[in-house]
Formats: C-alpha cells, sequence, structure tokens
C-alpha cells in the first residue's frame, strides 16, 4: 500500500529514500573531494647518519615539528609583559660598547643573591631579552637574581658564531665582576640556556675563564642547557649553513662537547619527545659524553612536550626546568651551605 502523499505530491516512503540518499552522498562528499595521496618522497643519500638532506634540514628547522610555534613564542612576549608589571621594569647595564651589547637584571630583595644569565633562543638568528622576561618571577620570588641578555644576530656579525659566543662570554664575565652593583653573589653565577641559546650556553660552559678573562677557573657553578646544540657536524651540513658561515675553526671551537676537559660545573641538559630527532639527539649524546668524561650531568625528558613549549616550564616552580634550577642553584640558602 502506498504511503500517504504530503501536500507537495510525494509519498513518505519517496520522502525517506530520498532523504537516505542524500546523507549517503553528504557522507561520501568531503571523502570524495580529498586531493589524491600523494606518493611516498623518495629517500635521498644520506648526509648524515640516516638522514638525507631533506630530513637533516627538516630536523634543524623547528617549524617542520613545531607548527603551534607562533603562538607558545607570543605568549613568551605577553608573559614577558605581565612579568614586568608585577616586578616592575628591570635594571639596564651595559656589558659591551655595542648597542645591542645590555643586559636586563631582575633583582632579588635579598642582598647577595645568586644569580641566573638566561641566553636565549632563536635559531642564532632573533629574540630580544624583553621578551624572555617571564621566568623571572620564579627566580626572584625563590630568592635568586634573573639576568636575562641581549646580542647580535648572526646575520648582523656576517654569519660568525664566533662573534656570537664571544658577546655571551663577555657578558657573564661582566656580571661576574658586577654582581655586587645590583646584590648579587659573583660566587654563586649559573646560566641557562634553550635552543640556540643553549649552544651558546654550553660553550660559555667550556671557557678557559682564567686564560681569556683573569677569572676563576669555575666562574660558572652550574648549567641548564635546554634543547640545544653540541655538535655543530650536522648543523654544518644542514640549510642553516646559508646564513652560518662554518669553517672547520669554528665548528670545532664551538662544538662544546668537544672539550669537556673544560667543563669545571655540574650541567642539567632536557628536552622534550616531541622535539625534532636530532634536538632530541644532540641532548643525549652530550649527556652521554659528560657523563663518559666523569662530570656531574643529569638529563631530563619532558613527555608530550614540544621544542618550544618545554622552555615554558622554567617559569614555573613545578615546572621540570623551573624545579631543575631551583634545586640546581638552592637560593634559599646562603653561599657556603649552597655549595655543600
Amino acid at each position: 500500500m502506498r504511503g500517504k502523499q504530503d501536500s507537495g505530491g510525494i509519498t513518505r516512503r519517496e520522502f525517506l529514500e530520498i532523504g537516505t540518499a542524500g546523507a549517503v552522498v553528504a557522507a561520501a562528499g568531503p571523502a570524495s573531494a580529498q586531493p589524491a595521496q600523494q606518493p611516498p618522497r623518495a629517500k635521498g643519500p644520506r648526509v648524515w647518519l640516516d638522514l638525507d638532506q631533506k630530513e637533516l634540514d627538516d630536523a634543524y628547522d623547528q617549524s617542520v615539528y613545531a607548527p603551534n610555534q607562533p603562538q607558545i613564542t607570543g605568549r613568551y612576549a605577553t608573559n614577558s609583559e605581565a612579568t614586568r608589571a608585577r616586578l616592575g621594569a628591570p635594571r639596564r647595564f651595559s656589558y659591551g660598547p655595542a648597542p645591542v651589547e645590555g643586559l636586563d637584571v631582575f633583582a632579588a630583595a635579598r642582598p647577595n643573591a645568586p644569580v641566573n644569565v638566561l641566553v636565549h633562543g632563536g635559531a642564532w638568528r632573533g629574540g630580544l631579552a624583553k621578551n624572555y622576561a617571564f621566568p623571572a618571577e620564579l627566580f626572584v620570588n625563590a630568592g635568586a637574581t634573573f639576568v636575562v641578555l641581549d646580542f647580535s644576530p648572526v646575520q648582523d656579525l656576517g654569519g660568525n658564531l664566533t662573534m656570537m659566543a664571544e658577546q655571551v662570554r663577555r657578558a657573564l664575565a661582566w656580571v661576574h665582576r658586577n654582581a655586587k652593583e645590583f646584590g648579587g653573589d659573583a660566587s654563586r653565577l649559573y646560566v641557562s640556556g634553550h635552543s640556540s641559546g643553549a649552544h651558546l650556553a654550553g660553550v660559555a660552559l667550556v671557557t678557559d675563564w682564567q686564560k681569556e678573562f683573569d677569572l676563576p677557573a669555575d666562574t660558572v657553578k652550574g648549567g641548564l642547557l635546554c634543547s640545544g646544540i653540541y655538535d655543530l657536524k650536522p648543523v654544518r651540513l644542514s640549510a642553516r649553513s646559508s646564513y652560518v658561515k662554518f669553517t672547520d675553526e669554528m665548528e670545532h671551537a664551538l662544538s662544546t662537547q668537544r672539550h669537556l676537559d673544560r667543563l669545571n660545573c655540574p650541567v642539567v641538559v632536557a628536552h622534550g619527545t616531541l622535539e625534532t630527532p636530532e634536538f632530541q639527539r644532540q641532548t643525549r649524546g652530550f649527556a652521554a659524553a659528560v657523563k663518559a668524561a666523569g662530570k656531574p650531568v643529569q638529563l631530563l625528558v619532558a613527555q608530550g612536550y614540544n621544542h618550544f613549549e618545554i622552555f615554558e616550564t622554567l617559569a614555573s616552580p613545578y615546572g621540570l626546568l623551573g624545579r631543575a634550577a631551583l634545586e640546581q642553584m638552592k637560593p634559599g640558602l646562603a653561599g657556603s651551605e649552597a655549595a655543600r
């Protein structure tokens, strides 16, 4: 028996059949609109370990593995603004003659406070101290002074990483010599670094302070290196060589892992599990090399964090990096007690 016709002249059964057919078409529509899958890319000749050129370039390009980079680095800036609003503007000092050679100091309220100097990242090409102030509250509230460096991007130095490393070394030497000016304890100087900043901080850790700056061999008492580069050979083979003018001398001198005989302090290294395979390998390899050299080292792994997310944990006493920094510095103790 035919169903009752509606006012449009079709039966109920016909209406249901049309609706069902439309649903099937709608469900199939998006899938059929998908572009055809591209065939797998043919792997090229191996350039480094098991990586071909594209894989190696991608392994030193954070945007490939951290598509949310703009959002996170945007938070660095806005959270730094909020930190300055709460703590007040930092004191600004010059550590060298160039206009960019300055540093921001967020001083602890108490005198003779330990000092943590941060070397920011930016692929050696960018970054400003003012956008890396957000961890300051962690240190100041714990009784430590926080210092953030400015230095030249490598393109302004003709691609010369050696000059960047020298700026960081001179800045650390300046902080050691002038710590009393902002209530810091020069005998409790620590350095932290992230990404390319961890590379530069690592180079600073193996500086011959006595020979080059007439300072104590243990000028830096500890290092916290997050997501860094410790051997430049694979980087030199990557697309980064388009803006860094690598030489054999530079590669050797600025590869921290090759100079562990000059490492005079404990070091904490960290990486996230969502980082590029090379940044994870560099960190694990460096930690293993330090351990093999008989030097104190701690390896931290942040599960579920990418290259930019892990650095935000430095701002919290409960975060992976924040907790590690405070445990290393022991800001709540007097200098002699902290050294034990």
